[in-house]
């Protein structure tokens, strides 16, 4: 906290610190930050859903971001999309069943010159075809 100017100013990194931990942000983790930074729960949350990269339910051993900025939409982020659902069998917005993957759309991955785009976890994979998306969740098994 000596790094930022007042405790609300801390209040991301500090979610982000419990997400490393735990995976996601709970009710009760909110709480105890809250406490901490003398912030209402609230307020955290608002900053919680606000930040897509904030989870505040439970997510899989490997969150999939597919990019769906309009340059990704116009190279085939539906198709990619589609085809990563299929492969590790998971809707949009869900987890699948051995807990392994969570499906995400994001807004922009900024990589817009290498489209279309998915991030795993914190690694990003450009010019991604949807061919290759079973080889690439391979990986994460």
């Amino acid at each position: 906290m000596t790094r930022y100017p007042t405790r609300q100013a801390v209040c991301v990194e500090a979610m982000r610190i419990v997400q490393r931990h735990r995976g996601w942000v709970s009710d009760e983790s909110l709480q105890d930050i809250a406490a901490l930074l003398q912030m209402t729960v609230d307020e955290l949350d608002g900053v919680a859903t606000f930040y897509s990269m904030i989870f505040r339910r439970p997510v899989g051993r490997h969150v999939v971001l597919v990019c769906n900025s309009v340059t990704c939409w116009m190279l085939g982020a539906d198709r990619l999309r589609d085809s990563v659902s299929d492969a590790s069998g998971v809707n949009v917005g869900g987890t699948s069943a051995d807990g392994r993957f969570t499906l995400l759309p994001i807004v922009c991955l900024g990589a817009c010159d290498h489209a279309p785009a998915l991030m795993i976890d914190s690694d990003l994979h450009t010019d991604v075809d949807p061919v290759r998306v079973n080889d690439l969740l391979a990986r994460y098994r």
